[in-house]
């Protein structure tokens, strides 16, 4: 599928209206499901990501207006378009439709031409709609990285995806990770300094305790002890 496609979910309680339909789209390149009713439409809405809904507005269960209205209160539905499919005299369902939040509208007698335009449009319309919210959730994730460099948190595989961009967004995320790799590497070389002077400091420590023992007169006392006992040890025994 190119990036002219899209999966359209068609939704219609007349199952000649919704075949027809099926069968331009699939003309056209898309892939299609469809539902008998609204009940049916949300629920496969739910199931399955959809780039498209073509929607009836008269039918029995929940009509059009209701799904409409459905979708846009739930946040993974509302940015998915619809074109709403209705009867030349049913006008005024049109233009509630599209207050509602429908997209645009595509007469029940279209004709071929006409449905490739305004599913096209709408198709392009949602593809700089996701562009856009992807932009601005990898916008959000470098401002989360700057925080966490504040905070001596930053992951730096946590920038990958927007790293990868080649963009100016790109190139910050990029800085990001350079600059919080180098401070990693600071911090990894100052614990070792830190380290190997604690250790110094130790060994230090242990020697001015070794000649404060050791410069003690005891001290000396307990060694000249033990000179004259190793002295008596070495020499012959006389008798």
């Amino acid at each position: 599928m190119t990036d002219e496609h899209g999966h359209i979910l068609v939704v219609d309680d007349h199952k000649t209206n919704r075949l027809k339909l099926a069968l331009g789209l699939k003309q056209q390149g898309h892939t299609t499901a469809d539902a008998e009713n609204g009940r049916q439409a949300l629920v496969k809405l739910r199931e399955q990501p959809f780039d498209l809904v073509l929607l009836d507005i008269l039918m029995p269960e929940m009509d059009g207006y209701e799904v409409l209205a459905e979708m846009k209160k739930d946040n993974t539905l509302r940015d998915i378009p619809v074109i709403v499919i209705s009867a030349q005299e049913e006008l005024s369902s049109v233009v509630k439709g599209i207050e509602l939040g429908a997209e645009d509208y595509l007469p029940k007698t279209f004709d071929p031409v006409l449905l490739k335009a305004r599913i096209g449009a709408c198709l392009e319309k949602k593809r700089l709609r996701d562009q856009e919210v992807e932009y601005l959730r990898q916008v959000e994730q470098v401002t989360k990285a700057a925080a966490a460099v504040e905070a001596d948190t930053f992951n730096a595989d946590s920038l990958g995806s927007v790293a990868a961009r080649t963009d100016e967004l790109g190139q910050l995320a990029r800085v990001f990770q350079r600059m919080a790799l180098e401070v990693y590497a600071r911090e990894q070389r100052l614990k070792q300094q830190v380290q190997e002077l604690r250790i110094e400091i130790d060994r230090t420590r242990q020697a001015q305790q070794v000649d404060q023992i050791t410069g003690t007169d005891y001290f000396k006392t307990l060694r000249r002890k033990a000179q004259d006992l190793r002295g008596t040890l070495e020499d012959p025994e006389e008798e």
